[in-house]
C-alpha cells in the first residue's frame, strides 16, 4: 500500500510539472499563430474598411455595384459545385469497384490515382492546352478528319480539367470508408431482400455518408480556391481567385483596399461553406466498427470486363496530361511553334530561364517550410491530445483556418502586414516560407494528431517516473511512435508546398521564383517548351514524394 501511494504521489508531481510546461508551450504556439495568421487577417480587414485613416465601405460597395465583380463568386461556386458532383459521380463507383472486387493491377490503379491528385492542377491545365487548345494535338487531328475540335477553354474546360484532377480524392477517401463497413451489415441487408443497386443506395451510401460529405467539401474547396486552371484556360470566364489576383496586380496599379475587401469576402464565403458542411456532417455523424471486413470478390463476366475498362480508362485519361507534358519537354520548340523531332533544346533554354534558381529556391523553401511544419504540427498534436483545454483547442482551430482560405488571400494578407516598417518581409524567401507553412500546416497536424491519439499516455508517464527527462521521453518514445502519421502528413504537405501557386504568385519576384511559378511564367510568355521542362521536373519531384509516401505509410486510404 505504501509503495502504491508513493508511486501515485510521484506520478502526480510529474503530471503537475508537465502540465505547467505544456501551458507555456501552448501560449507560445498561440502567439506564433496570432502574429502570422490572426494579425494578417486583422490587418486585411482593417485595410478593407479604412481608407486614408477613415472608416469606409466604399471597396465593398464597389464590389457589389458591378456584376463583373460579384458574378465571379457565382462563377467559382458554379464551377466548384459542378466539379464536386462530377468527381463524386466518377470517384464513388471507382472506389466501390476497387474495394469490393479484386481488380487486376489494383496496386497500379491506386498509385496512379495518388499521382493524379498529388500533381499540380496547373500542369494538367497546361497539358490539355497542348492537347486540345486551338493548335493542340487532338484539335489538329480532328481537323484532318473533317471534325470540329472540342474547345478546352471556358467553363466546360475548367470543370473537365479539375474533375480529372480531383476525382482521385473521392476515390482515396471513399476507399477508406468502404473498407470500414462491416460485412455482416451487408449480409443482413441481402437476407432481407435488399440487393444490387438498392443495397448500394440504401445501405452502403447511408453508411458512408459522412465520408461522402467530407470528400465533397474537400473537392469543392480545392476547386473554388484553384487559381492555376482558370487563369490558364478560363479565357474570359472569370473566377474569384483570378479576380483577386487581377485586382491586386492589375494594369492600373495595386489597389490594396479593393483587393483586401475582395479577400475578406472570400474568407466569409469559404467559412460559410465550411460551416454548412460541418452542420450537414454532424447530422450524419455516427461510429462504425468493421468487425468483419469486406472480402473483395473476383469480378466475372461482362460486368467484370466493364469494371476494368471503366477504372483503367478513367485513370488513363487523367494521367494523359502528365505523360504528354514529359513528352513535350523533349520536343523541338521555337517559343510557341512546335517543330518536328526531339532534342534537349528546351532544357538548354530552361537553364537560361532561371531553371537552376527555381530549383534551388524550391528546395530551400520546401525543406525549411516542411521543417517548420513538422515541428509545429507535432507540438500541436501533442497538446491537443494530451492537454485539451481552451488554449490548445484554440491553437488547433486557428491552425485549421488556412485549410478553407484561398492561397491568394493569405498572400495578400501577409503583404499588407509585412510590407511596411518595422518588419518588412515582402520580396524575401521568408515571407513565402511563412505563407506556405501557414497554408499547408493542416495536412501534417491532422495526420500527426490521428497518430498521437493511438499512443497510450501511460507509456510516457512510465518513462518520466523512471527518471527519463521529459524532452528525451518525447523525442525517443512519443515521436518515433508517431512517425508513420508524421511522415504521411509531411509528404502530403511537401507535395502541396512544391505545387502551390495561388499564394506564391502574389509573393514571388525574380529572386524568389520557384518551379511552380516558373511554369506559369513560361506559359504566360508563350515559351511552351520551357514550361514543359519546369512542369516535368515538378512532376518528377512529385513522383519521388509519392514513393516516399507509399514506402512509409503502406496505406490505401487517406484519413484527415
Amino acid at each position: 500500500m505504501e509503495g502504491s501511494k508513493l508511486a501515485a504521489a510521484i506520478l502526480g508531481e510529474v503530471r503537475r510539472a508537465v502540465v505547467g510546461k505544456d501551458e507555456v508551450l501552448a501560449k507560445v504556439l498561440l502567439a506564433i499563430l496570432a502574429i502570422f495568421l490572426v494579425l494578417p487577417i486583422g490587418r486585411l480587414l482593417k485595410e478593407a474598411v479604412y481608407t486614408d485613416g477613415h472608416f469606409s465601405l466604399d471597396a465593398f460597395q464597389k464590389f457589389f455595384s458591378k456584376s463583373y465583380y460579384y458574378a465571379t463568386i457565382g462563377n467559382s461556386t458554379k464551377i466548384g459545385l459542378s466539379v464536386m458532383v462530377c468527381s463524386l459521380l466518377l470517384g464513388i463507383p471507382f472506389a466501390y469497384f476497387y474495394t469490393f472486387y479484386t481488380l487486376g493491377g489494383r496496386k497500379i490503379l491506386f498509385v496512379l490515382c495518388l499521382l493524379c491528385t498529388m500533381s499540380a492542377p496547373y500542369i494538367g491545365a497546361y497539358a490539355w492546352i497542348l492537347l486540345m487548345g486551338n493548335s493542340g494535338l487532338v484539335t489538329q487531328f480532328l481537323k484532318t478528319i473533317g471534325l470540329k475540335g472540342i474547345s478546352i477553354y471556358g467553363f466546360g474546360g475548367i470543370v473537365f480539367v479539375q474533375t480529372l484532377k480531383f476525382f482521385p480524392l473521392v476515390v482515396i477517401y471513399m476507399n477508406g470508408a468502404f473498407r470500414d463497413i462491416d460485412a455482416s451489415l451487408l449480409e443482413a441487408a441481402e437476407s432481407m431482400g435488399c440487393r444490387g443497386v438498392d443495397r448500394f443506395r440504401k445501405v452502403i451510401m447511408g453508411l458512408t455518408m459522412p465520408t461522402i460529405l467530407a470528400a465533397a467539401l474537400l473537392v469543392f474547396m480545392r476547386s473554388f480556391a484553384d487559381f492555376g486552371t482558370p487563369i490558364l484556360i478560363g479565357r474570359g470566364y472569370n473566377t474569384f481567385p483570378v479576380l483577386i489576383y487581377n485586382e491586386y496586380l492589375g494594369e492600373n496599379g495595386t489597389d490594396y483596399h479593393f483587393a483586401a475587401a475582395i479577400s475578406v469576402i472570400a474568407v466569409l464565403v469559404t467559412a460559410a461553406i465550411f460551416l454548412i458542411q460541418k452542420f450537414a456532417s454532424n447530422r450524419f455523424k455516427f461510429t462504425i466498427n468493421a468487425l468483419h471486413p469486406i472480402s473483395p470478390k473476383k469480378p466475372n463476366g461482362v460486368g467484370g470486363v466493364l469494371m476494368h475498362v471503366y477504372c483503367y480508362l478513367l485513370v488513363a485519361v487523367a494521367m494523359l496530361p502528365q505523360i504528354y507534358i514529359v513528352n513535350m519537354s523533349f520536343r523541338n520548340y521555337n517559343n510557341a511553334i512546335l517543330r518536328p523531332g526531339y532534342s534537349l533544346v528546351n532544357y538548354q533554354k530552361a537553364l537560361e530561364k532561371m531553371l537552376m534558381r527555381s530549383i534551388g529556391n524550391t528546395v530551400v523553401i520546401s525543406v525549411v517550410t516542411l521543417a517548420i511544419i513538422i515541428v509545429i504540427a507535432v507540438l500541436i498534436a501533442y497538446l491537443v491530445v494530451r492537454r485539451s483545454n481552451v488554449i490548445t483547442n484554440l491553437v488547433d482551430t486557428l491552425s485549421m483556418v488556412p485549410y478553407i482560405m484561398p492561397g491568394a488571400v493569405i498572400g495578400i494578407a501577409l503583404v499588407v502586414t509585412f510590407s511596411k516598417k518595422p518588419v518588412v518581409l515582402t520580396g524575401t524567401l521568408l515571407i513565402m516560407i511563412i505563407a506556405l507553412a501557414i497554408r499547408r500546416m493542416p495536412f501534417t497536424s491532422r495526420s500527426a494528431t490521428a497518430a498521437m491519439m493511438k499512443i497510450p499516455i501511460t507509456i510516457e508517464e512510465a518513462a518520466l517516473s523512471l527518471g527519463c527527462p521529459r524532452l528525451s521521453a518525447f523525442l525517443k518514445i512519443t515521436v518515433p511512435m508517431m512517425s508513420s502519421g508524421i511522415v504521411s502528413g509531411a509528404v502530403l504537405s511537401f507535395v502541396s508546398i512544391i505545387t502551390e501557386m495561388s499564394s506564391g504568385v502574389i509573393l514571388y519576384n525574380n529572386s524568389t521564383i520557384t518551379l511552380t511559378i516558373g511554369t506559369y511564367a513560361a506559359v504566360s510568355s508563350g515559351i511552351y517548351g520551357v514550361a514543359a521542362v519546369f512542369a516535368t521536373i515538378t512532376l518528377l519531384v512529385t513522383v519521388l514524394c509519392l514513393i516516399v509516401y507509399l514506402r512509409f505509410t503502406k496505406l490505401e486510404d487517406v484519413r484527415m
